[in-house]
């Protein structure tokens, strides 16, 4: 479609569901499902360890206790819990209860109970003994370690991915262009920096959360906070041996995902039970448990080399990504990708090599997942730190060295699949942010007296807008005999307002009002298929789905008129509500074509379409800092953060500028605070919101955020994504301003005032 003037695309409505949130309306799981027995897990407190026994009699004599089952009243048949498209590139790795645990809190026993009073008592009584074994908590040490993470013979890799249980692989790979060697001699400067990243936490509003019953028609009826009916679908008839046939998924609203949703973390146990005890059970993960046993983002550390001329020029990057994927593999091996892949192409403009390599490696830990930004994130924060300290040492203003160096439309990527960059306002993304924030005023160190100095810093990022070739999704658009429409989606909107957005697409499509149309999703029955949502894929693939859907709509509802007419097909228009004769300028009312459709009519006024896109453009974005640094206590306060963000034509400003904002406070969460060490046995130290530290309002300082528009000719109405991308820029350049004002880089996330004060003084005392 060619871009012009949208009447509903392109304006801010308020989301579908607002007034039901708002008004504290039940609709999230706990909400909408009946009373159901509680489920709850024991879980091992050793991160490597046999179970050898388990006496569970006195537990099972705990009035409302039901039944208590191990590893031995499991099948034996290993999955994985990873939402993706099958064939799955996460291994097979997990049985629903393993004999071996391989992380505290790793599931030992699965308790059910009429309530959680009887299922936390009968816990406490369950007797188990152990065989300890000695743990890889190291992911330095974990590749080719005697000890095996996954010594079992039947761990299956559905896809290979260069990964081997028997080293405590996951996946391995490398990328590469050019002379990357070559390039390197011959540059006037290299820069050799390592860069750590934590497992951050997701930390979303509703923990996870499932219900299951059997339907009147003896099927699996699952409702669950999820971001991916159909792939828990597959997953769970894996995991119980059922058809899927047998398997019904649905999702009410979620309380937020961020992609620790892509995950079933919680799906198979109440799922187990209910096969079991032919009885509805629930379960809904305490705070702790998402904490310990949750789906976080992949520790990664990441080795950068860059080349460059001392004009600024960057003519080559080797980087090297090691991931920790923890106990498990899901999501190890396509998360590590785009640490690569959405953080070197940033650079086409120059660029005449490159190398990427990675591997990923299991540990003793609890096991990541996907988190917005997917890789993405770990590679841009180092990347572009390593850009900033090259024009530092170049003495270059590093917006300048970006200008000279960045990708631009039209360019084609290597390192980016090879995909053409068609819209890209990235420098215009930069100028507009420059200006907007004051740049030439703000990046001089300012010292403001009492041991405080003001600094700025810069970053810009990439991402995707799906999984290019993989990623399908559909919808279905319907008739009602009032002349409204109904959209049929199995998208999950997960509060990012797809529901909403999509439902503009049909509204603009269609030629009537934002109202008039109702979205339903997503559930197995009644959706068409979707892959779920994540990978920033909504906008851009379901939208298209959308898109191509009313279009056949329109075709189907203008043949129908057309008949009324008495008339062609090609004789008639559809506008306003109706159905026209172009030459008579009779016309037929939307309403009395859909009761036609109901009274001897052959022809059905709805549309489903699929779409899949063999590309994936990339939205872009830049953001820019202004921190004040207290020297005495190494307290980083944020003052403003501004950015521009590309994402093809916004479908909805408002909801774009949400996310945006959303994504920017969690990127200062993981630079300032957010934090995940662990005790001597494996176990996440901050297991509270007590211990692990989130931004508030009062630490995202004013947020400013702005567009700049170009035009993806393959997305719906132009638009790319923006959901993930918002999340990459805070921590390099908050690392930025906190170089410029120290004099000390910060290469490891969070950057908290103890490792600041510490630096400091080290610097004094050197």
């Amino acid at each position: 479609m060619e871009q012009r003037e949208y009447k509903v695309v392109g304006k801010s409505f308020r989301k579908k569901d607002s007034m039901q949130l708002l008004l504290g309306k039940p609709v999230y799981m706990e909400d909408v499902t009946p009373e159901a027995l509680v489920v709850k897990i024991l879980r091992s407190p050793h991160p490597n360890a046999m179970v050898q026994e388990i006496n569970t009699k006195a537990a099972k004599l705990v009035p409302g206790v039901v039944d208590i089952y191990t590893w031995e009243d499991v099948p034996k048949t290993r999955f994985a819990i990873a939402g993706q498209t099958y064939p799955e590139p996460s291994p097979y790795d997990r049985l629903i209860l393993d004999r071996h645990v391989r992380f505290a809190g790793d599931a030992v026993a699965i308790i059910a109970a009429e309530t959680e009073k009887a299922a936390w008592k009968a816990m406490k009584l369950i007797k188990v003994k152990y065989e300890v074994l000695e743990p890889v908590l190291d992911y330095h040490t974990a590749l080719d370690n005697p000890i095996l993470v996954h010594p079992e013979e039947d761990w299956e890799p559905p896809c290979q991915v260069g990964g081997s249980n028997k080293r405590n692989l996951v996946a391995s790979g490398v990328d590469a262009d050019g002379d990357v060697e070559g390039v390197l001699q011959d540059c006037d400067i290299v820069l050799d920096r390592t860069f750590h990243t934590r497992a951050f936490q997701q930390a979303m509003m509703e923990p996870f959360g499932c219900f299951t019953q059997l339907d009147r028609y003896g099927r699996l009826h699952v409702v669950s906070s999820t971001q991916i009916v159909f792939h828990t679908r597959r997953i769970l008839s894996r995991a119980l041996g059922i058809p899927k046939s047998r398997i019904r998924v649905e999702k009410p609203r979620i309380g937020g995902g961020f992609g620790a949703k892509q995950t079933a973390v919680c799906d198979v146990y109440p799922a187990f039970v209910t096969m079991k005890t032919g009885r509805p059970a629930r379960i809904i993960y305490t705070r702790e448990e998402c904490q310990i046993a949750g789906s976080p983002r992949h520790e990664m550390e990441i080795r950068v080399r860059l080349g460059a001329n001392k004009d600024g020029k960057i003519r080559v990057l080797d980087l090297y990504t090691l991931s920790n994927s923890g106990a498990y593999g899901e999501h190890g091996p396509t998360t590590v990708g785009l640490s690569g892949h959405k953080s070197i192409p940033l650079y086409t403009g120059s660029l005449e090599a490159y190398r990427f390599g990675y591997d990923v490696v299991y540990t003793n830990l609890q096991a990541a997942g996907a988190y917005r930004g997917y890789g993405a994130t770990q590679g841009i924060f180092a990347v572009e730190s390593v850009v900033n300290e090259l024009a530092e040492t170049l003495g270059i203003d590093p917006t300048l060295i970006r200008d000279r160096n960045m990708v631009r439309q039209g360019m084609v990527m290597p390192a980016y699949y090879g995909e053409t960059a068609n819209a890209c306002a990235l420098d215009r993304c930069m100028e507009h942010c420059r200006e907007m924030f004051g740049w030439e005023e703000k990046y001089p160190v300012r010292d403001m007296g009492d041991g405080k100095v003001r600094a700025a810093g810069v970053a810009m990022a990439m991402q995707g807008s799906c999984i290019s070739n993989v990623d399908v999704g559909s919808a279905t658009v319907k008739l009602s005999e009032d002349g409204t429409y109904n959209l049929i989606i199995g998208a999950a909107d997960m509060g990012t307002g797809c529901d909403t957005i999509l439902a503009q697409m049909v509204a603009e499509m269609m030629d009537c009002s934002f109202d008039d149309v109702a979205v339903f999703g997503a559930d197995t029955d009644a959706s068409p298929y979707d892959s779920g949502s994540y990978a920033s894929s909504t906008t851009y693939i379901t939208g298209k789905a959308v898109e191509k859907a009313c279009l056949e709509l329109k075709a189907k509802i203008c043949a129908i008129g057309a008949e009324m007419l008495g008339c062609e097909p090609e004789a008639v228009v559809m506008e306003s509500g109706k159905v026209r004769k172009i030459d008579t300028d009779q016309t037929v009312s939307l309403t009395d074509i859909a009761y036609r459709t109901q009274v001897g009519c052959n022809t059905a006024a709805e549309a489903t379409a699929t779409h899949s896109s063999p590309v994936s453009p990339p939205p872009y974005m830049v953001g820019m800092v202004e921190i004040e640094l207290d020297k005495r206590t190494g307290l980083v306060t944020i003052l403003d953060y501004m950015a521009v963000v590309d994402c093809g034509i916004p479908i909805n400003p408002s909801l774009a500028r949400i996310q945006t904002e959303g994504g920017i406070v969690q990127g200062i969460g993981h630079t300032l605070m957010e934090n995940v060490t662990y005790d001597s046995h494996g176990r996440p130290a901050e297991s509270s919101f007590m211990q692990y530290k989130l931004p508030t309002r009062l630490d995202m300082g004013t947020l400013k955020v702005e567009f700049e528009h170009s035009y993806e000719p393959t997305g719906p109405f132009g638009a790319k994504s923006i959901g993930e991308i918002v999340i990459n820029t805070p921590a390099p350049a908050i690392a930025h301003a906190i170089a410029r004002a120290t004099g000390v880089w910060h290469r490891e996330l969070p950057i908290t005032p103890e490792k600041v004060a510490m630096s400091l003084a080290e610097t004094q005392m050197g």
